[in-house]
């Protein structure tokens, strides 16, 4: 028997699972196997999604992007030095995992701090998956999932990743613009007539609008075929995949602000049941 996983230290903890947000229901309500690669993987994902926000100094961000991608590769090659990259080294099924979708996903934060743009709407699915799918796909992996997983599990996490991308982008798109960037395919923003000053206003004019709730339709269809097609084999040991699909469809919808209690209590009750639902599911 190996020895026990050391607990993931503070702050990396703490900023993987902020309290009452869908990553933190979706790992409370995981199944056992899930919950530490889910740690692990939330907790990088935190740590590089504060670089790409855009009140951090984009040299900065840059900067530490580039030596997450040498750690990544240092991860791969099983001498990492970052806590968090040490604690994922130490799972279980790390010895046979393929940590190259890690890297994947910091090349794709960088491009988006750089502000490449998508051109298309097609090269959406690719960026998404990158940035998110390949990142929760190792998750799977890491709590024993094949290395060769069934179809419905990949296009569960497929349109997960390209469902949390959009509402993402819904909600920062201004703050966004502001920087310099463009969170949105660049000919949908052309078709739809919709240029810098549209994507910085204050109040989104009409024609951004229209475009706004059509991108939230988008979001809202992923999230529901995420849950749809995720096999049956897989719903209890990746149910937290199920929560936070429900949990983003629901805050997608939702106009009332995070931080209200009954907000947080209703998350909480459609966490458990939908994981209840899952894990009883024969």
């Amino acid at each position: 028997m190996g020895s026990p996983l050391r607990p993931l230290e503070e702050p990396y903890r703490s900023r993987a699972l902020p309290s009452g947000t869908a990553r933190h229901w979706s790992w409370l309500f995981a199944a056992r196997g899930s919950r530490e690669p889910l740690l692990g993987i939330y907790a990088l994902l935190a740590e590089w999604r504060a670089l790409m926000d855009p009140a951090t100094e984009a040299a900065v961000a840059r900067l530490k992007l580039a030596w997450w991608l040498e750690e990544m590769q240092r991860l791969t090659a099983g001498s990492p030095v970052h806590p968090i990259s040490r604690y994922l080294a130490a799972l279980p099924q790390a010895a046979v995992a393929d940590f190259a979708p890690l890297g994947r996903a910091v090349e794709a934060a960088a491009a988006q701090i750089a502000g490449v743009p998508l051109e298309h709407g097609g090269e959406l699915a690719a960026h998404s998956e990158a940035l998110r799918g390949g990142p929760l796909m190792l998750a799977a992996r890491l709590a024993g999932e094949p290395q060769d997983p069934a179809p419905g599990l990949r296009s569960c996490i497929a349109a997960l990743a390209s469902a949390e991308y959009l509402a993402g982008a819904i909600a920062d798109y201004r703050r966004e613009a502001s920087a310099g960037r463009m969170l949105f395919p660049v000919e949908e923003l052309l078709t739809a007539g919709i240029g810098n000053a549209d994507l910085a206003a204050a109040v989104a004019p009409d024609h951004l609008q229209s475009y706004l709730d059509g991108v939230r339709r988008r979001a809202a269809e992923f999230f529901a075929i995420a849950a749809d097609v995720l096999p049956r084999e897989a719903r209890a040991p990746l149910r937290h995949l199920l929560v936070l699909a429900a949990l983003g469809l629901k805050h997608l919808n939702s106009r009332r602000p995070p931080a209200d209690a009954n907000f947080r209590l209703q998350d909480l009750y459609l966490a458990w049941s939908t994981a209840r639902r899952a894990a009883l599911q024969p």
